[in-house]
């Protein structure tokens, strides 16, 4: 009686030990998130594809070409998340378009740089010298900031990253500043005494921004910081938080740092440093 006791108890256990893993399968049911990106993250999220995988999350790329269709993909709900821009641009492009969405988290840095063939510090830069820099809307401010940083000029106290070189208020050095188009900034660099390049145009042109610039952008450049975004109704959802976390593990930075041969710098802040 007493071993046909034990092996009705033994049953019944596997029983509910069955029942019991079943239930946690229902409860961990695969989840998908399609993210929509621009072709230069991918490396960085096929990594978290894999990390996501681990945690019943299918990571889902939806690629696009322009800086445009993410953002309005991701409001019309046909994707879930994107990661391709800094929250600067974000934020000019959700109000100027009326769209209902918002960060969750911060990835990296994509930092501008100031280039000199002919100096290796800023402060060597003589009186009078030219400097280029981007003439596009988008490059003309953050690369006036950038040379305020740099302690070349000055620009007024509530200056927000827009306008040309008449917001510059001072010139110590009486510079001279020559706009033209980003992708030529490399090139003339051997007319001029600093060129200050765009993140993407130095790294085609064979520079690695963190070594070879002689003045760089760092992660306190806070409207410059590039972000993972969803909608705004979403953006407390608790699969992206845990795709926001996979993220930020030093491993990803890691990753980021040898895959593109530290022209990028991993950013992981609060969403408060950047204004949310």
């Amino acid at each position: 009686m007493n071993k046909f006791i034990i092996v009705i108890t033994l049953i019944l256990a596997a029983v509910l030990t069955g029942c019991s893993q079943e239930g946690e399968a229902e409860t961990k049911e695969k989840q998908v998130v399609k993210v929509g990106l621009n072709g230069s993250g991918v490396p960085i999220w096929e990594k978290i594809k894999e990390k996501a995988a681990e945690e019943n999350i299918e990571i889902e790329l939806v690629e696009f070409a322009d800086y445009v269709r993410p953002n309005i993909a991701l409001a019309d709900g046909d994707i879930d998340l994107n990661a391709f821009q800094t929250v600067s641009y974000f934020d000019a492009f959700i109000k100027e378009r009326n769209l209902d969405l918002a960060p969750v988290g911060t990835t990296l840095i994509a930092p501008m740089g100031i280039y000199s063939d002919k100096y290796e510090d800023v402060s060597n830069i003589p009186e009078g010298s030219s400097i280029a820099l981007p003439k596009e809307a988008t490059n003309m401010g953050r690369a006036l900031l950038l040379l305020e940083k740099s302690g070349l000029i000055g620009l007024p106290e509530d200056f927000d990253g827009n306008g040309s070189i008449d917001k510059i208020e001072e010139n110590p050095k009486n510079l001279t500043f020559e706009p033209i188009v980003a992708a030529q900034t490399p090139r003339v660099l051997p007319d001029v005494a600093a060129s200050i390049i765009n993140n993407g145009v130095a790294v085609e042109a064979g520079f690695v921004p963190v070594d070879d610039a002689v003045f760089i952008e760092d992660d306190t450049a806070q409207p410059y910081i590039n972000i993972i975004a969803a909608r705004a109704d979403e953006a407390d959802k608790e699969v992206y938080q845990t795709i926001v976390d996979l993220y930020q593990e030093e491993d990803v930075a890691n990753h980021i740092r040898d895959v593109y041969n530290d022209s990028l710098i991993p950013t992981f802040v609060p969403l408060e440093k950047i204004g949310w």
